[in-house]
């Protein structure tokens, strides 16, 4: 008996959120708690507060980390899906919408009657952003509403880190993915999430997670005393079993998997705009080389050089225009 092709290559799972990029000095985040560079919680009334305190009106994009990361895999050519929870406002329609202007599919959307999650991406002069996040509607999604049937026809499963803060979620997410036969890859997406989650991380890690992908602030929490040599911290990583992809920016990446350690050179960006969404656009790189059979290094380049286009524009979208010449760049990758 022939095996089914599987319907969907990838399924995206996290919080389809929409992004209000706002320029800011250095000064503005002095007035915030928590640190330069992460990613805070907020309810409706902070978001509305923060939102009026801003000196002009933000640029609205959808974003989200792994919604980032599977509109740039639909856009390479991955046939693509998304879970979570959207709202019933005209910020979830144009979210939806977005989604399948991409190429992705929609079907797997669920929704409340709330609005819709929403992220002021605050970028500083060094194109560094600070987050501050309502996710309102998505922050509904119930670990009851989880199914192996989410995840029915798709290879492979893409989780975001942020879903950890919901530790119940997390959990009936990778068990349905699991019981429905996905390969699976989690992004740690913010060193909060790793300090409120390491012992949860570590234990899957022990379960079987086939890729991780981590920045240098969320390595270095994760094995806190391990040292500051990235490709040390990426061989401990892969010890897990899986495949390891530490991301260093504009230094590149080393990738590790078994006893192999690969050094993923960067792709230099004459401009950098603002950093939001880069290392979701490496992963969507990464992944489709990944996906598609390619060695770790052609799978590392095309993600460093998705990553460097990302950080040349504002927001995590990657313009219509930039796409022929990324397309040219697989081409070359997978011949």
């Amino acid at each position: 008996m022939s095996v089914p092709v599987p319907s969907f290559d990838l399924i995206g799972v996290g919080s389809p959120i929409m992004d209000l990029l706002a320029q800011v000095p250095d000064t503005f985040l002095t007035t915030l708690t928590g640190a330069k560079g992460g990613m805070v919680l907020i309810d409706s009334d902070e978001m509305e507060a923060l939102v009026t305190r801003l000196e002009h009106h933000p640029a609205t994009v959808a974003g989200g980390s792994a919604g980032n990361t599977a509109v740039s895999a639909a856009r390479l050519g991955l046939r693509t899906t998304f879970l979570g929870k959207l709202g019933n406002d005209a910020t979830a329609r144009a979210y939806k919408e977005n989604f399948a202007h991409a190429g992705g599919d929609v079907s797997r959307f669920k929704y409340a009657d709330l609005a819709n999650a929403r992220c002021v991406s605050l970028i500083t002069p060094d194109s560094q952003r600070t987050m501050r996040t309502c996710l309102a509607a998505a922050m509904t999604l119930n670990p009851h509403e989880i199914s192996s049937g989410d995840f029915y026809g798709c290879r492979h499963a893409h989780i975001e880190g942020y879903l950890l803060f919901n530790r119940d979620l997390a959990n009936a997410v990778i068990t349905a993915a699991r019981a429905a036969g996905c390969t699976i890859s989690v992004d740690l997406a913010s060193f909060e999430v790793v300090n409120a989650a390491r012992d949860w991380i570590l234990a899957q890690l022990h379960h079987g997670i086939d890729v991780v992908f981590a920045n240098e602030d969320e390595i270095h929490a994760l094995f806190p005393g391990v040292g500051q040599n990235y490709d040390a911290l990426a061989k401990r990583l892969a010890e897990f079993g899986g495949l390891a992809a530490v991301k260093m920016g504009k230094d590149g990446a080393w990738v590790a998997q078994g006893s192999d350690l690969h050094r993923i050179h960067p792709v230099p960006a004459p401009t950098v705009i603002d950093t939001t969404g880069a290392g979701d656009a490496w992963a969507a790189g990464f992944l489709y080389g990944y996906l598609r059979g390619w060695s770790p290094l052609a799978a590392g380049a095309l993600g460093s050089r998705l990553g460097s286009e990302c950080v040349r524009h504002l927001g995590p979208a990657i313009p219509a225009a930039q796409w022929p010449a990324i397309h040219a760049e697989v081409r070359k990758l997978s011949a």
